[in-house]
């Protein structure tokens, strides 16, 4: 099928899709039963079931996984011999909408501001799993390869539901190509694979000075302050250039794709007036090429209700990312050795690792990546670049070591003005129109590329 008809066919279905999407953003589905009932994800499970059996996978069904979420499973066969296999991926849990108050429109209600469709999950990832259906809509009967579909209840919530589940079952989603579609591109328009990921070590460092509250009158000056000891345990974190200077850990790497222009890094990022971006390298080394600690949240007392006393306890709850080429296995030492030598004064000082994940580099020299340039330039009338991406999705490090043969791919609905897992979330329905597009031609594409 032509582009222009493949192009035609889903610009018809858009109102189809705006329906499906209204549909799915108003099911609560936050995976997390102390906010949501569980039944809502159970709920868009079961939606997303349906949807996929309506467009020819016959044996779409739920299975439950390790952390009790349910994962929607399924394929579907084409009648080409030798096609190869693709493996569609989205999920349709989402992030709590967090302040209500902060969102210009109701976060569970789809709302068209300006062109842009708002609501939690628009764009993470429900507008993809509405792409995924508009994309296959629009081949109908011409499909010219064999498909498999996982779509995950839990992604959000980082519990490892549908990880431990790849292991237990690989052959269920084994494939030639992997479709993890939960990125996006530079910009509406500026269409991009995301090459790299950065994995992730958090802890929570605790510091302990005395036995209890004490009249900083009466003690202060001599008696030894935990919650001065963090804050100076916490400032060698960054040099004065912003850099994050965990001893140990390389932070001069460099990135060799596409730039992240600084200009459009400030504004995407909602940076103020007269604020300096952070470190000596460019933003896209900085994002995707280097460590970053990022302080996420301090136990010590409010300003509100403080006494006038010396601070026997404190705590910080640390996120470092790490690029590819340093291991968690690496940084989370380095990171816990930093601080125990960081700490002042004798201080008692005790880290939890709460978390670890790998970063993930891809492998681009493939048919499947071939296949995704030419259906991008297709679709957007313009050459696809290649992104890192800060975030870390292990997953992808579950599929590169369960099928080593597969060629895996990140692409999506997501860009800056998205706002993902933050209030007023929105898609560009454009991207998904293309998006759709570009998977179409890619399904087409990829069939008759391999050798």
């Amino acid at each position: 099928m032509s582009t222009e008809d493949l192009g035609r066919r889903i610009g018809d279905l858009m109102p189809v899709v705006k329906d499906e999407l209204a549909d799915l953003v108003a099911i609560t589905s936050v995976a997390d039963p102390r906010q949501y009932p569980p039944e809502e994800c159970e709920r868009a499970a079961r939606w997303v079931v349906q949807k996929f059996a309506d467009v020819g996978f016959s044996d779409t069904r739920l299975e439950k996984t390790a952390d009790g979420s349910l994962a929607v499973v399924g394929s579907r066969s084409c009648s080409r011999a030798g096609a190869p296999t693709v493996l569609l991926y989205a999920h349709y849990d989402v992030q709590p909408p967090l302040d209500d108050d902060a969102w210009r429109t109701p976060p569970f209600e789809l709302t068209e501001v300006d062109g842009r469709w708002y609501g939690r999950g628009t764009a993470d990832c429900k507008g993809n799993i509405v792409m995924h259906l508009a994309a296959l809509r629009a081949l109908g009967d011409r499909l010219p390869v064999n498909l498999k579909l996982v779509v995950e209840g839990s992604e959000e919530q980082g519990t490892g539901g549908l990880e431990s589940f790849v292991v237990d079952n690989p052959d269920l989603l084994r494939a030639d190509a992997i479709l993890v579609c939960d990125t996006g591109n530079a910009a509406v328009g500026e269409p991009a694979a995301t090459v790299s990921l950065r994995g992730m070590v958090n802890v929570v460092v605790t510091v302990e000075a005395n036995a209890s509250e004490i009249h900083s009158g009466m003690f202060g000056g001599a008696a030894p302050d935990a919650l001065a000891a963090l804050v100076a345990m916490l400032a060698t974190l960054r040099d004065d250039h912003g850099d994050t200077t965990v001893t140990g850990l390389d932070n001069t790497g460099r990135w060799h794709g596409a730039p992240y222009p600084a200009e459009q890094f400030a504004e995407d990022a909602g940076v103020l007036d007269g604020v300096s971006l952070l470190g000596s390298g460019s933003v896209s080394d900085m994002l995707w090429a280097r460590p970053a600690v990022t302080i996420l949240g301090i136990d010590c007392p409010p300003v509100v209700g403080s006494a006038a006393a010396v601070v026997p306890k404190a705590a910080a709850r640390l996120n470092l990312r790490i690029p590819p080429g340093i291991t968690p296995e690496v940084a989370q030492p380095a990171l816990v050795e930093h601080l125990r030598g960081a700490a002042p004064w004798g201080v008692h000082v005790t880290v939890e690792v709460e978390a670890t994940g790998s970063p993930f580099e891809a492998d681009t020299d493939g048919p499947a990546y071939r296949a995704l340039a030419d259906a991008m330039q297709e679709a957007y009338g313009r050459p696809m670049t290649r992104l890192g991406q800060g975030g870390s999705i292990p997953l992808c490090n579950v599929f590169e070591e369960t099928y080593p043969e597969a060629e895996i791919i990140l692409i999506g609905v997501e860009e800056p003005q998205a706002l993902i897992h933050a209030p007023n979330e929105s898609v560009d329905p454009r991207e998904i129109e293309r998006m759709a597009l570009t998977e179409a031609l890619f399904l087409q594409r990829y069939a008759t590329s391999r050798p």
